[in-house]
């Protein structure tokens, strides 16, 4: 009985954690029976996450911004534009793939830079020299396509990016032996980590929940790791797509839980005149987050890109606002100071559910934005009412 009241009041005290993962359950297991089991196919599964992973990116980025709060609308139309760069360099120029992608990724830098320069340094609100930026990207894309209207990219290593799989080695039972060993190392990995974490905490003293519940923890997400793995290894495996949005979510949960800029940007999102009186520069980490934002929405724009092999006058539309809803969704606060990556990327795969699923069952394109507007309305008046509950 203990067992359960500690594991209902975990929950309870976590729901704005928990909460996304419960949807995203929900939701899969309610397509999933409307579909007689269509969309947790290997094919479906694997195709959804990689549609999503341009807007996940995106996502990752956009959470830190709002963390600190701040908006970026020009994210979408600098992905296209930056996208179009990108095609340029492979087809008209003859830049080999390799010095392309840091090209515009550094691009990337320079781009959240000045909009972090904007924002910090002469002080124009967020919103609107976001905004200005919008309208330029914009413009500058139509500019740079406007002759062809679409250049074609033929290069195969890096429409591989977009549309590539990694190599399976061998097969076992239909199985992409490499897939399979992948997932199990993320599952060694996040073991490791949760053990390493837990262990910390009770060397400083810090509360941690039971044995039981912990175990259980470990043994739900592991089921659900493995789960995915099995599905994706039994169509073509992990493609590069996933895997370049696994390594971003990664490298973005070490920087902002294991480091002294983590903790700072949280630090200037909860309050930023006590960060500034605490030593904090808050003009500093306004850079950081808004240059890490710009490479971003390269890392995007790339990825878009080379999954439509080719770069369009239209690249970019609606990027930050799918990216911005999949923020608040994944249980990014509109107060400022909190939000996980981790959540960014699920509230991009619940998003994407929503239209895979609504795509399936052929509901209406009027009726799909309705539902994803109502998630999203949901998921900032959830976010509202528990700070109530805890203030």
């Amino acid at each position: 009985m203990n067992f359960f009241t500690e594991a209902k009041s975990l929950v309870k005290e976590n729901i704005r954690d928990y909460g996304m993962y419960i949807a995203l359950l929900f939701i899969m297991l309610t397509f999933s029976f409307m579909t007689d089991g269509l969309f947790m196919s290997s094919r479906n599964i694997s195709n959804l996450l990689d549609s999503t992973g341009y807007i996940a990116v995106l996502a990752v980025g956009m959470t830190l911004v709002i963390v600190i709060r701040h908006i970026d609308l020009s994210v979408g139309f600098a992905a296209g534009f930056m996208g179009a760069i990108a095609a340029i360099l492979l087809t008209k120029a003859g830049v080999p793939v390799y010095f392309t992608i840091p090209i515009i990724l550094a691009l990337g830098i320079v781009i959240g830079l000045f909009n972090g320069l904007l924002i910090a340094w002469f002080g124009i609100p967020a919103f609107v020299a976001t905004l200005a930026g919008m309208l330029i990207f914009r413009g500058a894309l139509l500019q740079v396509t406007e002759q062809t209207g679409t250049i074609i990219i033929r290069d195969k290593a890096f429409n591989a990016i977009g549309n590539g799989y990694l190599p399976s080695i061998m097969e076992v039972n239909g199985l992409h032996l490499l897939s399979l060993i992948l997932g199990a190392l993320f599952i060694v990995f996040y073991i490791y980590s949760e053990l390493s974490t837990r262990k910390n905490k009770i060397k400083y003293q810090f509360e941690v929940v039971s044995k039981g519940i912990f175990t259980l923890k470990l043994v739900l997400v592991s089921f659900i790791i493995a789960y995915i793995t099995w599905i994706l290894a039994g169509y073509n495996g992990f493609s590069w797509t996933v895997v370049i949005m696994l390594l971003v979510v990664a490298i973005y949960h070490f920087l902002t839980k294991k480091t002294v800029l983590g903790r700072h940007i949280y630090a200037v999102g909860s309050n930023p005149e006590a960060a500034h009186l605490s030593g904090i520069n808050v003009n500093k980490i306004t850079y950081i987050v808004f240059g890490s934002m710009g490479m971003l929405a390269a890392l995007s724009g790339i990825l878009f890109t080379s999954r439509l092999q080719s770069a369009t006058t239209t690249a970019g539309t609606l990027f930050e606002l799918d990216a911005i809803a999949a923020a608040y969704v994944g249980g990014v606060s509109s107060a400022g100071g909190v939000g996980k990556v981790s959540g960014a990327i699920i509230g991009a795969i619940v998003m994407a559910s929503l239209s895979s699923g609504m795509n399936l069952l052929g509901v209406g394109i009027s009726y799909q934005y309705i539902i994803r507007g109502g998630v999203l309305a949901g998921a900032v008046i959830f976010d509202v009412m528990t700070r109530k509950k805890r203030g």
